[in-house]
Formats: structure tokens, C-alpha cells, sequence
């Protein structure tokens, strides 16, 4: 049994709050969300892939949320919606251990400059630090260790975990969520050569997230070198993510780890980089573009679909011969179409 929470729903409560239909009794109450193997008569549970269909009939749970189609199968009273998936994540909230815990009001070991402006029940952590010229929205949670640097404007309901650091002149969205280590608003790569040293190019631009966005830890969002860095509204950032100065990244993507995309290049709506993707700087690619993990993307992709390179992983016998034919495309590119125009003029 997960009893994440000290708060417990009745059925009928938590189908209001997902958006599901509700067969049995509204009234009885769970106080925990747990898989079908392990639920025991307090909790809630959720069959969201076919796979697991089969330990349906066994479950201890008080209530399953599922497909429509399978609640005949359903042994205890059950909550249907058409993507019972996203009815987990929005049970995952109502359970979220995290969310009981907050208490608005500012540490006494916090440093909050005289200028910041602080919106209704602010929380703010041990050791954080806010600086001048900051406004933080209504509900915002700055968690301990964590600088909001100066002119800074973070929208309602955000929240950011331990250790986060967002620098001057950052503009945030309301509800964002920014994971412990990661950076907001670091300097861009900017340097010039003179033929013997590397001369530093000052980054005079902001970073601009949009609502709804999530930053995974350690990950780091450069501001632009004039311009703005712009992120759009409901993107996702996994962990260890790299965003150079002056990307632009559209509304509803999503970014694997490891992530790596260099300046100037503008992502489009509702695109999706696999975990190890990197995109050369300065290219653009439009909506609904899908790139697989380990993909290296050098040019502009104009075309929505799914895109891919790389190798898949072999023996390495077979790896170094094939790398050895990789090396000779040229050449056999080259003869194929010798031999092509000796075909046509034949």
C-alpha cells in the first residue's frame, strides 16, 4: 500500500478532479495510489497498457481507473476515461507527498532584497536568495539554496526545487517546475579569436520561458547574446539537457536527456528529441518533427515526420567492417554513377 498522502479522496471526489466516470460506490475513500500488483483495499490503482491487463482480476485495489472497454473485466468498483494515462498523471497529483508539505512564508536564514516583490503565499527556503528587483508571482515556491538572480519575474503557481539558479533578467511563466542543479539564464558560448586568444562576447540578452514548463536537474538554458532564448508554453526539459544563447523552441515539445542544441536554432511546436540528440547551431526545424535517440541533426528539416542517424548497435566485428565500407561511399558513389552514364549512353 502507498498511503503518499495524509489526505484521503472518496471515488466520487477523484473522478471530478480526472475527468472520469465512476462505476460503484462514490463514497468510499482511498488514501493511497499504488500498481495493480500492490494495491491494497485503500488504494486507488490505474491499468493504462494492455500488457498488464492480466493482473486485473486479482487486484487488492478499492477502485481501478481504466479504458472504457475494460471494465467489465474490473473486479472492484473502477473510473473510465478514454486515455486512462493521463487520468494516472493527473492521480499522481492528488498523491503527490510533495505538494501536502508546503507551507507559504520566507526562512529565516533566506536573504530577500528590499526591492523583491513578492506575490500571496510565497514560499521561501533555507539559504535561498532573492535579489533586487524580483517578482515572484502568487504561490511561488523558491526551495532552500536557491538564487533568483536581480530583475528577475517568475509567474504564479511555479515552483522551484534546491539549488536551482536563475539568473538576472529571467522571465519564467506561471506553474513551471525547475529541478535542483539546473541553470537558468547562464552565459551562452560566446567568444571571438584573435588568431592567439579567446576574447569573451558579454551575453546582453534574457532567457523567456513559457507557462507550464519543466526543467530537469542539471540542466542548463543559456540567455541570448542580444536577443532573447526563448522556450515555449508546456515544453519538457529532462535532466542534463543543454539549450545554447538564442535558441527558440516551440509550445508542447519534449527533450530527452542529454540533449544538446547549439545557437541560433529554432525548434518548432510539438516536436520531440530523443535521450543523446544533438542539433548543429543556426538550422531550423519545423512542427511535429520526431528525432530518435543518438541522432545528429546538421541541417534544417523542413517536412514533419520521424528523422534518424547513426548506426544501431552491432558486434564490433561487424561495426569495424562497415566502418571501413563507410569510408569508401564516396568512392562508391562516384563509379555508380560512372557507370550509370556509360548504362545511358550505351
Amino acid at each position: 500500500m502507498n498511503n503518499a498522502n495524509a489526505h484521503a479522496f472518496t471515488l466520487e471526489e477523484i473522478a471530478r478532479r480526472v475527468g472520469a466516470r465512476l462505476v460503484g460506490d462514490g463514497s468510499r475513500r482511498v488514501s493511497g495510489l499504488a500498481t495493480l500488483n500492490d494495491a491494497g483495499p485503500e488504494d486507488i490503482t490505474f491499468l493504462a497498457n494492455r500488457a498488464y491487463l492480466k493482473f486485473l482480476p486479482d487486484t487488492s485495489a478499492a477502485a481501478v481507473l481504466l479504458h472504457p472497454n475494460h471494465a467489465d473485466d474490473c473486479p472492484t468498483a473502477c473510473l473510465t476515461m478514454d486515455n486512462p494515462y493521463v487520468g494516472y498523471a493527473k492521480l499522481s497529483a492528488l498523491f503527490d507527498p510533495l505538494a501536502a508539505r508546503d507551507v507559504p512564508g520566507v526562512h529565516p536564514t533566506a536573504v530577500v532584497a528590499e526591492s523583491a516583490s513578492l506575490g500571496r503565499d510565497v514560499q521561501i527556503g533555507p539559504q535561498a536568495v532573492i535579489e533586487d528587483g524580483v517578482r515572484l508571482g502568487d504561490r511561488v515556491i523558491v526551495g532552500p539554496g536557491s538564487v533568483v538572480g536581480c530583475d528577475t519575474e517568475i509567474g504564479e503557481g511555479s515552483r522551484l526545487h534546491a539549488n536551482v539558479t536563475v539568473c538576472h533578467g529571467v522571465v519564467i511563466g506561471r506553474r513551471a517546475i525547475l529541478h535542483s542543479g539546473c541553470v537558468i539564464g547562464g552565459d551562452g558560448f560566446g567568444f571571438a579569436h584573435d588568431g592567439g586568444r579567446w576574447h569573451k562576447i558579454a551575453q546582453l540578452g534574457g532567457v523567456i520561458l513559457g507557462d507550464d514548463v519543466e526543467v530537469g536537474s542539471c540542466s542548463s538554458i543559456d540567455r541570448g547574446a542580444l536577443g532573447d532564448t526563448i522556450i515555449g508554453n508546456d515544453v519538457k526539459i529532462d535532466s542534463q539537457v543543454q539549450i545554447a544563447h538564442n535558441v527558440q523552441i516551440g509550445d508542447h515539445c519534449a527533450l530527452a536527456g542529454c540533449v544538446g542544441i547549439a545557437g541560433s536554432t529554432k525548434v518548432g511546436r510539438n516536436c520531440m528529441l530523443g535521450g543523446g540528440v544533438g542539433l548543429s547551431g543556426h538550422l531550423t526545424l519545423c512542427d511535429g518533427v520526431q528525432v530518435t535517440g543518438m541522432s545528429l541533426v546538421t541541417n534544417s528539416i523542413h517536412q514533419p515526420g520521424v528523422y534518424s542517424s547513426g548506426t544501431g548497435a552491432m558486434s564490433n566485428a561487424q561495426w569495424r567492417k562497415n566502418a571501413v565500407r563507410f569510408k569508401q561511399l564516396d568512392d562508391i558513389a562516384k563509379r555508380l554513377t560512372r557507370l550509370e552514364k556509360e548504362q545511358r549512353s550505351r
